[in-house]
Order: structure tokens, then sequence, then C-alpha cells
């Protein structure tokens, strides 16, 4: 194959990976240098599914040697093939990075000969963009399951952002659909990632010429829909990866049928279930800054609610919390109520330094009062003539979707299906995994 057919091939096959945001780093263009990278990231063009992308998100290779039933890049698979030489992917970068279709490298690879091989071919790649062509622009960088500790340090010191993907949200799971990946292969790197991370910051703070090991932190990817884990399931293992790992991000892929195991939905009729994906990125967020915990935001049942956000839906089974008065609530209780953000509740607590609020005061602060008048007060008064017990408040605040869901990859979509029903090897939890690997270390 010549370069571009590499590049058809190897970028179309790169379309699974959901982490490629370019934020989280920042680096200043230097003299002799190309490049840098911005923290809020600047995209250039549109990917073909719909996105706007700033990276060129390419695989080193499609070759595999692992069997994962839900990986199109499985071994099994009859797709064609590809792998690019590391010289051949950091020209292919500079080309276009100085035609400005990109500002950054988003790296992954199939798994071909070891995962030291094939983490040793990504190193040179990112190597040959940073040494020789002095390349200062973002680059994140998936690392290889089963890889060698100090080649996964190698590529965190080259890197800005370092993934270890779980993909499959159990043990259970991954027993069955991916044999070959042995939990402890995920969660030691993310352990090791975090404790190197954290020594490279405390040289920092001593030594002013320290290197920077992944300065945009660390991050994962699950599969969302291929397995019967439940979000609560998902919620609880994501928690526990900020808490333990530091993470920055968890990402959410909602699952592309690829593969004909019988454990797997049947292809005919699995859907992508774009909009669960899009509540469990709810609730991450939630987590993340509006310190809910996944048992709160999954209180209800083990799946979270279609019909409305995971904020909503708390607050409905909470009615003896509300109303919140906007002049006396501290912030916590304040991004408990729907419509009511981080920025927003900020705003709140410094303009009531200057006198009482009104209810027309509200929606000057960016507050969303569509949502938050059923639950906030302000003066001991209602926005709007409706309380937070009103009969039909559920169905005001419902979302309303199609009822199709539409694929990022091809045409037509379908509504969204419950995860199959099967049962799964009775092995350790990844909690369990999580705090032993932690405590081992």
């Amino acid at each position: 194959m010549d370069l571009m057919e590499k590049l058809n091939v190897l970028g179309d096959a790169a379309k699974f990976d959901a982490s490629c945001a370019s934020s989280g780093s920042g680096r200043a263009g230097k003299p002799g240098q190309l490049g840098n990278a911005f923290s809020a990231g600047i995209c250039h063009t549109w990917g073909a599914d719909g996105r706007c992308i700033c990276l060129l998100k390419v695989l080193q290779s499609n070759v595999c040697i692992y069997d994962c039933q839900y990986c199109h890049n499985r071994c099994s698979n009859d797709i064609p093939r590809a792998t690019f030489k590391p010289e051949e992917l950091a020209a292919l970068t500079v080309q276009f990075y100085r035609r400005n279709y990109i500002e950054g490298l988003f790296l992954s690879s199939g798994v071909f000969k070891s995962p030291d091989h094939t983490m040793e071919r990504m190193i040179n790649t990112m190597r040959i963009l940073r040494e020789t062509h002095k390349f200062g622009g973002y680059i994140h960088v998936k690392t290889i399951p089963g890889a060698d500790m100090r080649l996964i340090n190698e590529a965190g010191l080259l890197a800005d952002r370092v993934s270890v993907n779980i993909e499959l949200p159990s043990s259970g799971s991954l027993a069955l659909l991916a044999p070959d990946k042995k939990p402890e292969m995920i969660f030691s790197p993310m352990k090791g990632i975090d404790t190197a991370r954290r020594m490279y910051l405390e040289d920092g703070k001593k030594h002013r010429s320290a290197p920077l090991f992944a300065p945009a932190g660390q991050s994962t990817q699950m599969i969302v829909g291929a397995t019967p884990d439940t979000d609560r399931t998902i919620l609880r293992l994501s928690g526990g990866l900020y808490r333990k790992f530091r993470l920055k991000r968890v990402y959410f892929s909602a699952y592309i049928p690829v593969g004909t195991h019988p454990a797997l939905p049947p292809r005919e009729t699995a859907a992508v279930p774009l909009l669960r994906e899009h509540r469990l990125y709810q609730s991450d967020w939630l987590m993340r800054f509006y310190s809910f915990s996944a048992d709160e935001i999954t209180e209800n049942g083990e799946l979270l609610d279609m019909d409305v956000d995971p904020k909503c839906a708390w607050a409905l089974r909470h009615p003896e919390f509300f109303p919140v008065e906007a002049n006396r609530a501290d912030r916590e209780e304040l991004l408990r109520v729907p419509g009511v953000g981080v920025i927003s509740a900020d705003r709140i607590i410094e303009a009531r330094r200057y006198g009482p609020l009104r209810p027309e005061n509200l929606r000057k602060l960016g507050i969303v009062m569509k949502r938050a008048r059923f639950f906030l007060t302000a003066g001991g008064k209602y926005e709007g003539e409706s309380r937070h017990d009103h009969p039909y408040l559920r169905e005001l605040l419902t979302d309303r979707f199609d009822n199709g869901q539409t694929s990022l990859f091809k045409e037509g979509g379908a509504p969204a299906l419950p995860p199959p029903k099967f049962s799964l090897p009775d092995v350790p939890s990844f909690s369990n995994m999580i705090n032993s690997i932690n405590t081992a270390t």
C-alpha cells in the first residue's frame, strides 16, 4: 500500500476510539519548534461522522493478535490490514499540521507481534515527531495492555495524554469477550501512570528543568451496550477510577455491532444506544463536578432514566430537598438544583453578597429557569406559578427526542435497546481488583 491507502485503512479503523479530546494541555510555541498545544483545543476540520475534530486520529497498525469479539480489528475479522512505519506516520502528521488540517495526533494501535513490540513502534513515532521534527503539538497515545511499564513511562514523557482502555465494564464481560486481556493488564498500568505523574509533578516543584509526564493526565474508554453490565456498574467503576487513579476522563462508547459472538447483541437487531451513552456522560459530569455519587444517581434502579436527565431524575425522587432558597443555600445545595450549573451557582453566591436576589435576577445569572423555576426560590418567591410538586412536572421535564437514533457510521438508526441478557463468568469484580492493586502498590 502507498501512504494514502494506509491512511484510509488505519484512519477508518480508528473511528471506534472515543477519547479524542485535545483539552487539558498547554504548550507555547518556541523558536525552532513546530506547532504548539492549547488547553482549549482548536478544531480545524470535520470528520465524516459529523464531529468536529482537531487531531489526526489513526492507528499505528490494525493487525492484531487478539480476538476480542467486540472489536472491529480482531484477528478473526476478514478486513484489509495495514501498518505504518514510525517514519511514515510522523511525516504524515507533520504534513497535515503544515496544511492546518490538525493540531495534533491521536495514536492507537492493534497489538501486532506483542504488546512490547507495538508499544516500541508507537514510541518511535512520537520520538521522531518530538526530536526529529521538533513537533510541539498535542499527542494523545493509547497504551497497549500488557506492555512493559518502562515503555509506558517512556510514552508518558513524549505524550500529552496517556490512555489505558478498560473496554468492558466488568471482569465477567472481559473474561467472556476478550479472554486474552486480563484485568491486571489494565489496572496495573493505570496505577503506574498515576504514580509516575505524581512523582514528576513533585520533581517539577523542586527543579524547573524537570520533564513533564502526561501533563493532560490519563483517561480510559468503556463500551456501552455490548454486555449486560448495568449503568450502576459502569458508574461505580468510573467513580472508583477517578478516586483511585485520578483519571482525567472516562469516555463511553456506544457499541457498534461488528461481531457475531453469541453473547453479543445480534447485528440485525442491535441498536447504537446513543441516548444511553449521553445519559452516562451526564451522570459522569454530575460525579466529577456536582458531588453526586454513583449510588445517588442510580438509586432508583440499575439503569438510568432515559426520559429525563439524571439531575432532574434525582430531583424528582427527592421533593423533600426542595425548594432551595437562592439567598441562603450553600454551593452544594445550589448544585443540586436542575438548571443551575457550576458557573451559575458561583454567580449566585457572588451576587447575593451585594444584596438579596429576586426571581427576575436569576435568569440574568445564567440559570436555566425553564427547569430551575420548579425547584428554586428567591426571596421566598417562585419565578413561575407552578410548584416543585406539580403533578405534571415529570412530563414538563421530559427530554423530547425522536423515536430513532442516528448511527455514527451508517445511515438510519434505531431506538435504544436494553443490554443483552446472558450469564457472565463468576469472577472477581473490577472494584475489588482496583482496591487490591491500589493497596499492593
